[in-house]
């Protein structure tokens, strides 16, 4: 009875027997953290985690699901997980993330510098992480825009081959607004060169100050 007691009395001071890692836990918080990066993906996510074996790494109380550097959440990849304490050991996680949603394709045969109408594309559906990086989402955002190379009818429409209307011409004067917490200044400036709509542009003022704006 002294014995039972004594053992009752180390374990609570002292704690249970550590135990492995669980293999649940790991699981758990790698979908958690793709869950959560994957919210703001236009389109329906669909996650499916690989199987791993987290019996043989030692315990640990706090787990943290990171990104590998590099890696892309689509697609085939991987997610990591590292244990913060009372041990330090990390594993990647394979997972599967195909997300189905809207991409834009050309309906006709576009040349370079041509300036982009909405008769020109095509909105399709499918499975985002088959298709190349930067795919367009929406049509809507391309038209008025002009294309740095050519295109097929039927190609798939990226981000990086669109090149923005110029607004903002070299050495047109501009009026620069800065605003702030009640109050408002505004003056007059010459641009120091092009700029499209969100880009930032230096701009000289007539006291000869530069300052950089959107």
């Amino acid at each position: 009875m002294v014995m039972r007691l004594f053992w009752i009395l180390f374990l609570l001071i002292f704690g249970f027997p550590a135990s492995a890692a669980d293999t649940a836990t790991v699981l758990d918080t790698a979908e958690r953290h793709v869950r959560l990066q994957t919210q703001g993906m236009p389109g329906k996510v669909t996650i499916n985690m690989g199987q791993v074996d987290a019996s043989r790494l030692p315990p640990c109380s706090a787990l943290e699901a990171f990104t590998p550097q590099g890696a892309r959440l689509l697609g085939k990849t991987s997610v990591g997980v590292r244990c913060l304490t009372p041990n330090s050991w990390s594993m990647l996680v394979p997972a599967q993330i195909s997300v189905v949603g809207n991409y834009v394709t050309t309906a006709r045969p576009l040349i370079a510098g041509q300036t982009i109408q909405i008769t020109d594309l095509v909105v399709l559906e499918g499975d985002l992480s088959q298709l190349p990086s930067g795919v367009l989402n929406d049509p809507v955002s391309a038209v008025g825009k002009t294309l740095r190379n050519s295109l097929s009818a039927g190609q798939i429409l990226r981000n990086d081959q669109l090149v923005a209307p110029i607004v903002i011409r070299q050495n047109q004067t501009v009026r620069v607004i800065s605003t702030g917490s009640g109050f408002s200044v505004s003056a007059e400036g010459k641009a120091l060169s092009n700029a499209s709509i969100g880009q930032v542009i230096q701009v000289r003022m007539t006291s000869g100050q530069t300052v950089s704006g959107i």
